[in-house]
């Protein structure tokens, strides 16, 4: 019973702080992207806007839920539920700071790209059971990105596992306590960084959502909480995946350059910091760059990164062999 209410406690101290994080980092995207633009962005409700994000929660809480008549309802209804779900299960086994995570897998990167793979079911059962071409077309085209560029993930994260020797996150994280990935394998990293916009569906690869001509994707029949659902689980995503670049690539927890007199700010503040940074980056090449054609993107996917990220995978495994060799 103990060990119970302790696993929901730590499973509340992980959620909340996410819930949090994802509505306020609606607000810093539409403050930077405003300040970019050189707009004011939302500065009404509260000191400097600061309220806006519950008081879009509240209106989308409030709205009535239309459900389509030609719609699968079961599926409609469950497709959003299951998208937030996994966005949140994948958060279980990222350590924030030394021991604190819920699950310390020592198979922890093949669990979160197993989840993570998962999340491709929400959007095509959203496109499908809407009985809208429109939101169908939307969902094939998320469902083609998402597992294109899932290839090309999974290979570059095999650089850095067999750099550790072990799919444990919190031993990829103090296996870089002398230095950073980010600074052997910088090309990896802009491999990866790239890979997690488009499996994000984020700018400029946020085709499923192309205003143009697919009015707003997968999600166009939804209102209300199934959409809310949707953008809490899009968001999320974006959060998850920027903690999993600061694990891999950016040392997690552990201070700059390992220096002592950064010792007095905590592991957990690091790594939110760094996760910061990152998001930052999502939002500036969203407001910088024009949306890729589908073949472009499609291209750059199979053609580019996949025989990249794959000629890294040899190059790095012979150097460490001939490094094995000579020693």
């Amino acid at each position: 019973m103990k060990f119970l209410l302790y696993l929901i406690c730590k499973t509340i101290f992980i959620i909340v702080p996410l819930l949090v994080a994802v509505a306020y980092m609606t607000l810093a995207e539409r403050k930077v992207m405003a300040a970019i633009q050189r707009r004011k962005g939302p500065n009404v409700v509260g000191i400097f806007g600061l309220l806006q994000p519950l008081a879009d929660g509240l209106k989308l809480f409030v709205k009535e839920t239309v459900l389509p008549s030609s719609a699968n309802l079961n599926i409609f209804i469950i497709s959003p539920i299951l998208t937030f779900l996994l966005a949140l299960v994948s958060w279980c086994v990222l350590p924030i700071s030394e021991g604190s995570v819920l699950a310390d897998l020592n198979i922890g990167v093949l669990y979160l790209l197993a989840v993570s793979s998962l999340g491709v079911y929400g959007i095509i059962m959203a496109g499908w059971s809407s009985n809208s071409k429109y939101a169908f077309l939307g969902a094939l085209r998320s469902t083609a990105q998402m597992v294109s560029y899932e290839v090309s993930i999974g290979l570059i994260l095999i650089n850095v596992l067999i750099c550790v020797g072990s799919l444990n996150f919190s031993e990829i994280i103090l296996f870089q306590s002398r230095v950073w990935f980010v600074i052997p394998l910088f090309p990896i990293f802009l491999l990866f960084y790239i890979s997690i916009l488009a499996e994000t569906n984020r700018a400029p690869f946020d085709l499923p959502e192309a205003e143009a001509e697919l009015v707003a994707g997968y999600n166009v029949e939804y209102s209300a909480m199934g959409f809310a659902l949707f953008f809490l689980g899009e968001y999320a995503n974006m959060i998850l995946m920027c903690g999993l670049t600061t694990a891999l690539f950016f040392g997690g927890w552990l201070p700059p350059l390992n220096i002592v007199v950064f010792y007095w700010v905590p592991p957990s503040i690091w790594f939110g910091l760094k996760t910061t940074f990152l998001l930052f980056g999502f939002i500036w090449v969203r407001s910088s760059f024009p949306r890729y054609r589908y073949d472009q993107l499609m291209r750059l996917g199979w053609k580019i990164f996949l025989p990249l990220s794959l000629s890294w995978v040899f190059f790095v495994s012979s150097l460490l062999l001939s490094f094995n060799w000579l020693y």
